[in-house]
């Protein structure tokens, strides 16, 4: 990874070392973040034998932790502003790693609730905080952004491989309890390199842009909202309902929870590195252009999708993931560029409790329509329906700029 294009060179008073690192655990973070949050949804098939209970039952267990994960972003967000966001990304390791642990140890439907409730609440540390946080620290945030969503993907398909492997190997119990160990010990490292001040907070952006106006803010604001709001809703269903629609429409190609995983798992890996292209377009070309061309393209694939079973169906979802992946880094530089540097954190936390507070509405609507007609035909259909919203909403961005030269980066030590 090139490091020194995202931001490697020092802000006057900080250690060299500190961009860099900041770099690097804010992307382990966005990985731990996808991983908690998501482990739940592999492990629900085993618990269905296990527990005795259908699946839209205990798919409904999880909606509290999801309405957290997005709901506590705002807070989160403004505490990273006001105190320390290496602060809040140490307690954000320790406290996903000791929620994880106490889920695992769930006996019951309302302890299992609970445990993933302590995930979300911990978790929505992330995003408000660690990804204003690498902002701050990034000589090119297109780039940078796509390097993270690619760890983010990393942390998606790892759920579902970490949980398959573990569930199949040792027990559903390890899915949630040896992640968790590995998160605290991250926190730890974290905690000891700010101690000895190897890591610091930036107050102020490495790369600052001409302010936005008021009127453009604004804008960009209300239309941003929608258009999160809807890709929010097309990727928390999609997610939520991967491995119980890989399991179905590949009947037959495939067997076994590890199975499941490990096609899920490659599926986020291969769109998860379009990220990194789409932060290249972020960058070289108009972010409004990249938004509005990646999020119209997601309607036709996800129309197709909605009716294709047997192996045909996994190109068509990995199409619409590398899609909804490769306009997230246009999104990040467009809420960027109309944020002022010191609200960067509550930007971003209004932003995930938009895209991730919608998850519980995202988790009751697959939960109803798979109960109702027995498949998530309908469910495309809508969200081919909410790509083409988003896609027309992004029409009414403010104007497009032109794309100044990137800085010339700094060589890393």
């Amino acid at each position: 990874m090139d490091t020194a294009a995202l931001g490697s060179s020092p802000e006057s008073g900080l250690p060299r070392s500190s961009a860099r690192l900041s770099l690097w655990f804010s992307c382990i973070g966005h990985s731990y973040s996808h991983l908690f949050t998501m482990l739940y949804l592999t492990v629900v098939l085993v618990l269905e034998r296990e527990w005795g209970m259908g699946y839209a039952d205990l798919l409904r267990l999880s909606t509290l932790g999801a309405l957290l994960f997005g709901a506590a972003a705002l807070p989160m967000g403004w505490i990273g502003d006001r105190w320390s966001a290496v602060g809040m990304m140490v307690i954000y390791f320790v406290a996903t790693g000791a929620a994880s642990i106490v889920t695992g140890l769930a006996r019951n439907p309302t302890e299992m609730m609970l445990g993933l409730a302590a995930i979300g609440l911990a978790a929505s540390i992330y995003h408000p905080v660690g990804i204003a946080w690498l902002v701050r620290n990034a000589a090119a945030r297109g780039k940078a952004l796509g390097v993270n969503g690619l760890f983010g993907a990393l942390g998606v398909a790892g759920a579902s491989a970490v949980a398959g492997v573990l569930t199949d190997w040792i027990s559903w119990r390890a899915a949630f309890v040896l992640p968790g160990i590995v998160s605290i010990l991250t926190g730890l490292v974290l905690g000891l390199c700010w101690r000895l001040g190897l890591v610091a907070d930036r107050v102020s952006d490495r790369v600052p842009e001409p302010p936005a106006s008021r009127q453009d803010m604004w804008r960009a604001f209300v239309v941003l909202s929608l258009t999160m709001m809807c890709a929010g809703l097309i990727y928390q269903c999609a997610t939520t309902v991967m491995p119980k629609l890989l399991a179905e429409r590949l009947a037959g190609w495939i067997e076994g929870t590890s199975a499941v995983g490990l096609v899920v798992m490659v599926m986020y890996l291969c769109t998860g590195l379009t990220q990194i292209y789409g932060g290249h377009l972020a960058d070289r070309f108009p972010a409004k252009t990249v938004y509005v061309l990646t999020s119209a393209l997601q309607m036709p694939v996800l129309l197709v999708a909605a009716v294709v079973a047997g192996p045909g169906i996994v190109p068509l979802l990995m199409g619409a993931l590398a899609l909804h992946v490769m306009s997230i880094p246009a999104e990040g530089s467009l809420l960027a560029r109309y944020t002022p540097s010191q609200h960067r954190s509550l930007a971003f936390g209004a932003k995930f409790v938009i895209a991730l507070g919608i998850a519980p509405v995202g988790i009751m609507l697959a939960a109803w329509i798979e109960e109702t007609t027995g498949t998530f035909t309908l469910l495309f259909f809508l969200l081919a329906g909410f790509a083409l919203t988003l896609a027309t909403a992004a029409l009414l961005l403010p104007g497009d700029r032109a794309k100044e030269p990137a800085p010339v980066p700094v060589p890393a030590e």
